[in-house]
């Protein structure tokens, strides 16, 4: 992948995060003129340090609540 390309999928990825690969695709595809596979969207966006990962939940835990919670 050419680092124009790069840079175009890193800025689709900023707009909007949620996409997945498929889409991402897609996009770059209708809207650059880019034929990108899948596989090579998510090997790239990994490579450049995004990760499906999501945040966890972490409740503060009071003495009131701990107590509650046993």
């Amino acid at each position: 992948m050419t680092e124009r390309g790069q840079r175009m999928l890193k800025r689709t990825v900023r707009r909007s995060p949620q996409l997945s690969a498929e889409s991402i695709a897609k996009d770059l595809q209708t809207s650059c003129g880019l034929q990108i596979s899948t596989t090579t969207v998510r090997r790239e966006l990994h490579g450049m340090g995004f990760h499906g990962r999501t945040g966890v939940s972490k409740p503060y835990i009071t003495k009131c609540n701990a107590k509650h919670r046993m």
